[in-house]
């Protein structure tokens, strides 16, 4: 299933918040994003329904096999397109972190993979 951006950070920053801290409640991804918990709790229900998280009884977020899958790709590409615009564009990284974090969302996998074996060539 095909989600929107916004769907697509808030898989990003439950896979995020996991790493760090081990596990995920709405209020955490509410207080990440500075968003406020009804609007949380609307996105969780969007995403739950699509099958990318489940909640258990207390009430915290794991995400699916799906929604890692989704998460992970997401994450990739934000780290890569922000390390290209960085270290083969001399863009500044908070910048380019910035800039980043739109264009994962629209980039082609094309591109994507073009800057991928670019840097790979640089790092070998």
């Amino acid at each position: 299933m095909k989600i929107q951006e916004s769907g697509e950070n808030y898989l990003e920053t439950i896979l995020l918040l996991q790493r760090r801290n081990g596990s995920v409640r709405s209020i955490d991804i509410a207080t990440e994003l500075g968003f406020t918990k009804p609007s949380i709790s609307r996105a969780m229900g969007v995403l739950r329904q699509a099958g990318y998280i489940t909640n258990d009884a207390h009430g915290y977020i794991q995400l699916t096999d799906e929604g890692r899958v989704k998460a992970e790709s997401v994450y990739e590409r934000h780290v890569t397109i922000s390390q290209y615009l960085s270290n083969v564009l001399g863009v500044n990284k908070e910048v380019a972190d910035h800039d980043a974090c739109r264009i994962e969302h629209v980039i082609s996998e094309e591109v994507f993979e073009k800057m991928k074996q670019h840097l790979e060539r640089q790092d070998g």
